[in-house]
């Protein structure tokens, strides 16, 4: 029978710097769905990451499991090719002159560099990744005149170009504007069609659009709350998760959250 979780934990605990960033993880992810982790800044979220990309190893213990594409100790090339991370470090690592398509094309040889012999048959995956999501009018601009939404999804597609199995976007919205931040929403929710699934991780529960099939709420290292969108989107859960009296509201399929007042 084929293992249908591509993450499997139970009772894992990882450290930094001799503090427990992870508690007890009994967490499964499975293959067929998009989730997203939501929690406040310090609430263990990038480690989670890091303990996913095995730059941190947990405490194994014999009550203890950690499995990732139904192995517990993988090869890290593997682990590369099927586990892409976008994160905001990434950006400062680009050659403001470089072009979008050598950025993309970059992702095939694991750099972030302009390639002089192109194939035809990269630069066939190439346009085709960038046809299929509806990029093409960026090939030729220079990554520094792109806006920061042009940024994030070249480098989401960059990501997509040698078609692993899971994405994870780490804050695939931090520090944009409005105009930035809804179409890369946009795009991600476009992205959600094509066969690499997603995990993303943020604090901003604006980023939870109708593509995420699982919502996981973690602080202090620990899973607080996790399930479908609309049951765990709720003013008790936000009020543990954040420490603050919040409401809740679903319109459009996006959600919002309003601070209440220590009377209400």
């Amino acid at each position: 029978m084929v293992n249908k979780f591509w993450f499997e934990t139970k009772n894992i605990n990882c450290f930094k710097g001799g503090f427990r960033v992870i508690k007890n993880l009994n967490l499964n992810l499975a293959y067929s769905e998009n989730v997203i982790l939501i929690g406040p800044n310090g609430s263990g979220k990038s480690s989670l990451i890091e303990l996913i990309n095995r730059n941190i190893y947990p405490v194994i213990t014999n009550k203890s499991k950690l499995k990732i594409f139904d192995k517990e100790l993988i090869n890290l090339w593997e682990l590369r090719k099927r586990v892409s991370t976008v994160n905001t470090d990434i950006k400062n690592r680009i050659n403001p002159d470089l072009q979008v398509l050598d950025l993309i094309l970059s992702g095939l040889y694991g750099g972030f560099c302009y390639i002089p012999n192109k194939s035809e048959r990269d630069l066939y995956k190439v346009e085709k990744i960038m046809k299929n999501t509806d990029i093409s009018n960026l090939s030729n601009k220079k990554f520094s005149h792109l806006s920061d939404g042009e940024k994030q999804i070249s480098l989401i597609v960059r990501a997509l170009i040698n078609k692993p199995d899971i994405l994870i976007l780490d804050e695939p919205i931090t520090n944009l504007d409005y105009k930035s931040k809804f179409f890369v929403l946009d795009k991600i929710d476009e992205l959600s069609k094509l066969e690499t699934k997603i995990l993303c991780v943020t604090h901003n529960i604006s980023m939870i659009t109708r593509i995420y099939d699982r919502v996981i709420m973690l602080k202090n290292g620990e899973i607080i709350a996790d399930g479908h969108q609309n049951n765990v989107m709720n003013s008790e859960n936000l009020k543990k998760l954040y420490g603050i009296k919040l409401e809740v509201n679903k319109n459009n399929g996006i959600w919002t959250i309003k601070r209440l007042s220590n009377n209400n």
